[in-house]
């Protein structure tokens, strides 16, 4: 049983709060005057998570903030039902918020409560073309102005379970026009590729210089993912959509991937391993967790992020002391972003996020070395919620036929 009242660092308050474009953060404060930011975003599905961070709230208020462990295996093994992206994205959440306390009440960064860090800088990447891809090379021309030496695009529309190779052409002409703008480009098969196609695509890809594809099958498709990886030489990520190390288990020990990615807040692995979202594994406790387990594959870390700065803190917070991180997903300027609405709107100083040469500095500050824009976060909330305001919502796709396709 967690130790509630031997400690000074006591919870006291634990918010959320919803805010554009499509992120929810967490706000957890202490007696003693400690204040941690979280992020729990769950794209599509904002709702559900704010229903389970209701029940965190109210089990944890009270407790030491300082047993980041205790209250992690707590929240997922208490309720007997565990694991799946919404209670675990809500988790990820409380948990990133309580290392930025701890790391704020020692002094240090959370990347030095972690064992200290191997880099002095993480390679970045941004995304091009949005849902839907095109103008890519006028996106990654203007990504290289930026200082990115990678991006990442979307590797088809809508496909049906077996379509037409000819929708596959584009793809490799559009890699091939970032390829000779001197860049580094991750294809994302989005999931929206059944197996038939992704063979397909998978080989035509093989010979273009592709930093990685992502996702080339549903994440319910461990043994595919290998028997593809058997097939082509080009590394394989995902993660996104796996929510624990016990579900990258059967794709590291099924050696089908290369990357793992979970989502700061995900994963996956062969020659490279895309981790998934730390808003959505469980995370920066967990993160931690599943690169540890991805290096004994020999997988790569590369965690996604198409989320807020809190998420993108986090994750940094991990790659930085983990030998196997290799990149990192930045949602600065995505599709999904507004211009009032974007990776360092809510900021307080936006240069910890600086691009140059295609890295980012590690963050030297205490906890996530953020200093999140309090204010502005409560006012957006509230004008959001004002507005009655819709959650965001991924679009529904159909083809010809009328039959539902992937997204």
């Amino acid at each position: 049983m967690s130790l509630k009242t031997s400690a000074s660092s006591i919870i006291s308050k634990i918010e959320i709060f919803r805010v554009p474009p499509r992120w929810l953060f967490v706000r957890v404060e202490t007696v003693d005057g400690f204040v941690g930011w979280g992020e729990s975003t769950l794209e599509g599905h904002t709702e559900a998570v704010e229903g389970a961070f209701a029940d965190l709230a109210q089990r944890f208020r009270g407790w030491d903030a300082d047993g980041i462990e205790d209250i992690w295996q707590t929240a997922y093994r208490a309720r007997f039902y565990r694991g799946g992206p919404v209670l675990m994205s809500a988790l990820s959440g409380l948990d990133i918020a309580l290392w930025d306390i701890k790391g704020k009440k020692l002094g240090v960064p959370v990347w030095q409560l972690l064992g200290g860090k191997v880099r002095d800088r993480v390679r970045v990447y941004g995304w091009v073309g949005g849902d839907h891809p095109n103008a890519v090379r006028e996106a990654a021309l203007e990504r290289k102005e930026q200082g990115f030496t990678a991006i990442k695009m979307n590797a088809t529309e809508a496909l049906a379970w077996l379509d037409s190779p000819d929708l596959l052409k584009g793809t490799v002409k559009r890699v091939r026009e970032v390829r000779a703008l001197g860049m580094d480009v991750g294809v994302d098969f989005h999931g929206r590729v059944h197996k038939g196609m992704a063979r397909q695509l998978a080989k035509l890809l093989e010979g273009e210089g592709v930093l990685f594809i992502e996702e080339p099958l549903l994440p319910t498709q461990p043994s595919e993912f290998a028997d593809l990886g058997h097939l082509v030489s080009t590394p394989i990520a995902a993660g996104e959509r796996l929510y624990s190390r016990h579900e990258f288990r059967p794709y590291f020990e099924g050696h089908a991937l290369d990357v793992a990615q979970p989502d700061s807040l995900s994963l996956c692995f062969k020659r490279l391993t895309k981790l998934g979202k730390v808003s959505h594994c469980g995370g920066i406790s967990e993160l931690a967790r599943i690169a540890s387990m991805a290096e004994t594959y020999d997988v790569a870390l590369a965690p996604h992020c198409p989320l807020g700065p809190i998420a993108l803190a986090a994750c940094i917070a991990v790659g930085v002391s983990k030998l196997n991180y290799f990149i990192q997903e930045m949602s600065w300027q995505m599709h999904y972003n507004s211009e009032d609405a974007d990776l360092f709107t809510y900021l307080a100083d936006p240069s910890v996020f600086t691009v140059k040469d295609g890295y980012i500095t590690t963050p030297s500050g205490p906890g996530l070395g953020i200093v999140i824009n309090e204010e502005l976060v409560r006012t957006r909330a509230r004008e959001y919620s004002q507005a009655s305001v819709e959650a965001w919502r991924n679009p529904i796709w159909r083809g010809e036929d009328g039959s539902i396709r992937e997204w």
